[in-house]
């Protein structure tokens, strides 16, 4: 008989696999032609977003800040593998810099201030920001929400 994962165990599995894959760069060396897709280095913005949350709400602020740092490299990276996507209209680098650049920045401070009510505050504005962009971008069906539940079930927060 063969075990199986709940689905959210088997997304996480897959979203953590595909997110090694996002910075082959920072393991030790460049695959040569390698572009990460930008729906994987979405994936794993979503997953950063997600523990980002959980972290935020056992105040592990060391940890909190460590992925809204991871958060803005995968934005960078987006932006720099990907300056257009599909049929949207405005470079990836300007959307991204529109909509994200406040929103990160300021859970940046909240982070910082270890601000467990700010944090709560603009990790909603950042997660709105995210969905604005999604619908400004014909990508509105991909609604970012809070976690409803901790899948990470190997981390502690």
């Amino acid at each position: 008989m063969r075990a199986t994962l709940p689905k959210p165990f088997t997304a996480l599995i897959l979203a953590a696999l595909l997110g090694a894959c996002a910075h082959p760069e920072r393991h030790g060396q460049e695959i040569a032609g390698f572009v990460p897709g930008l729906g994987e280095i979405m994936a794993q913005t979503a997953t950063r977003h997600a523990k980002l949350w959980f972290a935020g709400q056992a105040q592990n602020w060391d940890l909190a800040a460590y992925e809204v740092d991871e958060l803005h490299e995968g934005i960078e990276d987006a932006g720099k593998y990907h300056p257009t996507h599909k049929q949207i209209r405005q470079p990836i680098p300007d959307l991204l810099a529109l909509y994200l650049d406040q929103p990160l920045a300021e859970l940046d401070q909240a982070v910082t201030a270890k601000n467990q009510q700010a944090f709560i505050a603009n990790y909603d504005k950042l997660t709105a920001a995210c969905n604005a962009c999604h619908q400004a971008t014909e990508f509105g069906f991909n609604v970012v929400v809070r976690p409803s539940f901790n899948p990470f079930a190997n981390q502690a927060f």
